[in-house]
């Protein structure tokens, strides 16, 4: 994709600190981390989401994640480890290339986690396993 920035940091028209790359994927820091080390691993090729990222590619993305997780874990000290994809703009995509975040975590940094505070109404649990299940 011509406008896409990440494609432009894969062909190296646009500077990025990488911390891996491989045969598919690429890691590198987000310019506007959580914390220090905030990575961001995506696919050498273009895809928006998850929803158009082939299976294969995928796990290539999820074998990146748990290298870098391990990585960022050791080598900053953190505490903890968020990863997490956001797909289509209600879910806070805002680069419309495939990425999921490896974020390092501090006890007591600030960053919270959603608030999961909506309990099931009665009958909604089974009504959204069956939704689920019919589209699998």
């Amino acid at each position: 994709m011509d406008n896409c920035i990440f494609c432009k940091i894969i062909k190296g028209e646009i500077p990025a600190h990488k911390v891996y790359e491989d045969k598919t994927t690429l890691a590198f820091l987000d310019i506007s981390p959580v914390n220090i080390g905030h990575t961001l691993v995506i696919p050498k090729e273009h895809y928006i989401n998850i929803y158009e990222t082939p299976e294969n590619i995928m796990m290539d993305m999820m074998k990146t994640v748990k290298k870098i997780s391990h990585a960022i874990k050791k080598g900053l000290d953190a505490d903890g480890i968020n990863v997490a994809m956001n797909n289509e703009g209600a879910a806070g995509q805002v680069v419309f290339h495939s990425h999921i975040h490896v974020i390092p975590r501090i006890k007591n940094d600030g960053f919270g986690l959603w608030h999961g505070k909506r309990p099931y109404k009665k009958g909604e649990e089974e009504m959204a396993v069956k939704k689920i299940t019919q589209k699998l």
